[in-house]
């Protein structure tokens, strides 16, 4: 016989934050607001059970909450107030939308009784959440707070993970009600039956040359490892989508690089050569096709298998010869200990893929440059400790993380896949957070340390220590890279001024570094590790290495040769 929860008189602020600890959130990330009070004040009573962050903009503390919900699996908390506030963390709602994150964005809303009146920050957060979000709503009876928030937390993290937003008024949050709460959620995911796993193996098993493109979110540890298992058991090479690359160590003998702003020449030949391309939690968007031209739409010359968590996302652009809706848990689970007793006839072709990625990822040459990130990210990536977490933002300056670290399970890479720039240092900041034991990398260009690198201060506050690497060449490089190859010598609102930014880091209370040559990082990378401060190396790049893997000269004399 179920029990009856029984019903308790609350608040409707007390009422939400009892339904956070219900469902199992233990920290949000805030700017705070007086449009609700009442959620901070029902907060003070249960410090001892949950953490409140606050951050030093809105776009951060949204940007923190959507890292904590990509490294938990677990839906990120964001608190903000009406008005600004929420449209300062909607890119937050964005990345998490683009990047399959379950996120909860609660938001402070006007009194029920000044609607429609243009009253003070007032903005309709189900028109303005309605296309980025996967679902957006309001509560205007208290006692529904349980039943709300019972269907955010089921909402973000079922099926396709994703961002939730919830207006709270800030009148209905003083609403006194007597209401039971919810029981904790759970998610629901799409599975593989029997006769679906027949007819995978099977279409696997008849390959000549197949290849797995991993990717999404919802890869655990245990699904990490169960898919590793099932590649290298038949010697199947594996691929990654965008920033994902942490799936599959890249070390393991199967792994064949990432699909991406950094992928080799080589892996989109190997694609073509590829008979079966079976994709796992990916979507099949414009990063992983190459702005959709390395598969014919809507019907790929390359017989193509789907498995999506996201019914929807199956066919969406390409047709394929077999799809099943299945989140990456179910699918690494049903593989994970198949032989398909094919493992001799693909050995040669994982093996070429394998080699293929380590050629490219070994140290360059790096004799051109005074500071070539490439050759000093190899002289320490090989002592960084296995659960390493390196957050990336938008920018060329990734690609050498991308190229050139090593990722893989426990170590974690975090980074928006839709390009937001100002992403990683608050990202850096909410992993160092919520892993105080594990080092935290941040990698960001001095255009994107301006959106956000004030968050330094919010680490310093909390305690936390992650170490941001910022590449200073002193222009927007990605837009400078598309100018050059587009307009070449035509340069129009690039370049950047900037200012000492060791001085900044100094300021926020961090430990700071300049570095202008190869042979002084790893030095300086120590000393960072060591201070047991937030820390920042301001790295001194030259504008000319555009990329890591062209210049600008050799942008212009392919544009002027055209």
């Amino acid at each position: 016989m179920t029990q009856i929860a029984p019903l308790k008189r609350r608040t409707g602020g007390q009422v939400l934050v009892d339904q956070l600890l219900i469902h199992g959130a233990d920290t949000a990330y805030c700017v705070p607001g007086e449009s609700y009070l009442e959620v901070l004040d029902a907060l003070h009573d249960v410090q001892d059970r949950f953490t409140l962050i606050n951050a030093r903009h809105e776009a951060g503390a949204a940007n923190m909450a959507e890292t904590y919900g990509k490294l938990h699996g677990t839906p990120g908390i964001c608190m903000v107030t009406r008005g600004p506030g929420a449209c300062h963390a909607a890119i937050g709602v964005h990345i998490a939308q683009q990047d399959s994150t379950p996120m909860i964005l609660l938001v402070g809303q006007i009194a029920r009784d000044t609607t429609d009146r243009e009253a003070f920050q007032e903005v309709d957060y189900r028109a303005m959440f309605g296309p980025i979000a996967k679902w957006a709503t309001q509560i205007d009876d208290a006692s529904r707070v349980p039943e709300y928030m019972a269907r955010a937390f089921r909402v973000a993290t079922s099926g396709r993970p994703g961002p939730v937003v919830i207006a709270l008024p800030e009148d209905m949050l003083t609403d006194i009600v007597e209401v039971a709460d919810a029981r904790p959620y759970t998610a629901t995911q799409a599975q593989l039956s029997p006769a679906n796993v027949d007819a995978l193996t099977a279409e696997i098993a008849q390959a000549k040359r197949p290849l797995i493109l991993l990717g999404g979110s919802g890869w655990s540890e245990d699904a990490a490892a169960a898919i590793t298992h099932f590649a290298e058991t038949n010697n199947i090479p594996v691929a990654t989508s965008f920033r994902r690359q942490d799936i599959v160590h890249n070390l393991s003998p199967v792994f064949a690089g990432d699909f991406g702003t950094s992928t080799a020449p080589t892996l989109f030949a190997r694609q073509k050569e590829a008979d079966l391309l079976i994709v796992i939690g990916a979507r099949l968007g414009e990063m992983t096709t190459k702005t959709y031209t390395t598969l014919q739409s809507p019907n790929p010359d390359t017989r193509l298998v789907h498995l999506h968590p996201d019914a929807d996302e199956i066919g969406r652009v390409y047709s394929p010869d077999l799809g099943f809706a299945a989140c990456p848990a179910a699918a690494a689970s049903a593989l994970g200990d198949l032989d398909l007793g094919r493992a001799d006839d693909w050995q040669d072709w994982c093996a070429k893929l394998h080699g293929d990625y380590l050629t490219d990822t070994d140290s360059p040459n790096g004799e051109e440059w005074e500071l070539d990130m490439g050759v000093a990210l190899c002289q320490i990536r090989d002592s960084l400790p296995q659960d390493t977490i390196v957050t990336l933002d938008a920018g060329n300056h990734t690609g050498w993380a991308q190229r050139y670290l090593r990722f893989g399970r426990p170590g974690r890479i975090v980074g928006s896949t839709c390009g937001a720039m100002g992403y990683s240092v608050p990202a850096g900041v909410s992993a160092a957070l919520a892993h105080k034991d594990q080092l935290v990398l941040s990698f960001v260009g001095d255009g994107g340390f301006m959106m956000s690198g004030q968050e330094l201060a919010t680490a310093a506050q909390y305690g936390a220590t992650p170490i941001v690497l910022l590449f200073n060449n002193g222009i927007y490089g990605t837009i400078r890279m598309h100018q050059e190859r587009d307009h070449p010598e035509r340069i129009s609102g690039t370049t950047l001024i900037n200012q000492d930014f060791c001085k900044m880091a100094e300021g926020y209370g961090a430990h700071a570094e300049r570095v202008t040559k190869t042979s002084d990082f790893a030095a300086a990378f120590e000393r960072a590790r060591a201070s047991g401060r937030p820390a920042l190396i301001e790295l001194v790049t030259n504008p000319e290495q555009i990329s890591t893997r062209t210049t600008i000269t050799k942008l212009r004399d392919a544009a002027k040769s055209e």
